[in-house]
């Protein structure tokens, strides 16, 4: 990748989210000097990136979002694998009651590179699951990773690699001399994009000694579809509301309801885990629900990632920094 000139191009990103680190560790790449603003004191609860379910998907999320989701997605698989040595590929399960055999047919015909599944093949990739699921859908090259050991490794590299990292620093472009702003401030930048809105997700983590799972699986529902991502130490993470609310507030009891019963469908032991957390998150949404790159002067907004912030922040990192070597080019 050309160097956007002799001399080193002084780069603000303001958001310490998924969407400004993974910005950040591109245009590192690229051979700009990148001072990153993060207004926490640290990467943690909040921001909404800290409760996502971190799956590497784009085939999977092909089945509730545009075909662009799919297209885009992709890069991530390649981005993540050359940035972060904790990602795991173990690919993704697609699972439904028999009942609901309609489903999977439906998530099949939607979505691409996946292998069919029989009982036996399902068994053979998630044991506890014994013969409780006849049919599934396996996608063998998609990923997943654990936001919150994820974050923090990113922003360890980027200051190993030379970054400048200002974390309880809250800013405006209006205060800082760096060439180019990049605001990847997510919803707080909603009184500068008056595209964006909020879109209220909420998630449960449970602990159980019994069931755990290798990967992603996806429960099929007509009417409560679930997630369960394995995180280390016997964690499940379990998700996710889509509401078109931007309350910032706790887990509701319908919303709560609704995923444990869903998860007890996956496994009756699952009854029996520990709740651990019941946390809710607001992502950022433009109307389409994909993100976009937009200029103000010397301010590029990359915002909208609505809840593709782990899948799409690469192709969004990729855009700015195609985006800067323009204007650097047109500057020189």
């Amino acid at each position: 990748m050309l160097k956007p000139s002799d001399e080193q191009t002084d780069i603000a990103i303001i958001g310490g989210g998924v969407v400004g680190l993974v910005t950040a560790l591109t245009l590192q790449d690229d051979g700009y000097a990148v001072h990153l603003y993060e207004k926490t004191p640290e990467l943690g609860p909040q921001t909404c990136s800290w409760y996502a379910g971190g799956m590497i998907a784009p085939w999977c999320e092909r089945d509730g979002a545009e075909t662009e989701v799919i297209e885009r997605g992709q890069q991530a698989l390649t981005w993540w694998e050359q940035h972060y040595a904790g990602v795991k590929k173990n690919g993704s399960l697609v699972l439904s009651a028999a009942r609901d055999r309609s489903e999977v047919l439906r998530f099949s015909r939607r979505t691409a590179e996946h292998v069919d599944l029989d009982a036996q093949g399902i068994m053979e990739l998630e044991p506890v699951l014994g013969s409780r699921f006849h049919e599934g859908l396996f996608y063998p090259k998609e990923m997943h990773v654990d936001p919150r050991e994820a974050l923090p490794a990113l922003a360890h590299s980027f200051v190993q690699r030379g970054g400048v990292l200002s974390m309880g620093r809250s800013v405006s472009a209006d205060n800082l001399s760096e060439a180019f702003i990049i605001d990847c401030r997510g919803l707080s930048a909603r009184h500068d994009l008056s595209r964006l809105r909020g879109v209220r997700g909420e998630m449960l983590r449970i602990h159980s000694q019994d069931v755990h799972f290798s990967r992603p699986i996806r429960l099929l529902h007509p009417r409560q579809p679930i997630y369960v991502v394995p995180r280390d130490h016997r964690i499940l993470m379990v998700g996710a509301t889509s509401i078109e609310s931007d309350y910032d507030g706790p887990v509701t009891v319908r919303s709560a309801y609704e995923m444990l019963e869903a998860v007890q469908r996956l496994h009756p032991a699952l009854g029996e885990a520990d709740i651990i957390e019941a946390s809710a998150g607001v992502r950022p949404a433009f109307p389409d629900n994909l993100p976009d790159i937009e200029r103000d002067g010397r301010v590029i907004y990359a915002n909208g990632l609505y809840r593709h912030g782990f899948l799409l922040s690469p192709w969004c990192a990729q855009k700015v920094a195609a985006y800067l070597q323009e204007l650097c080019g047109e500057a020189a």
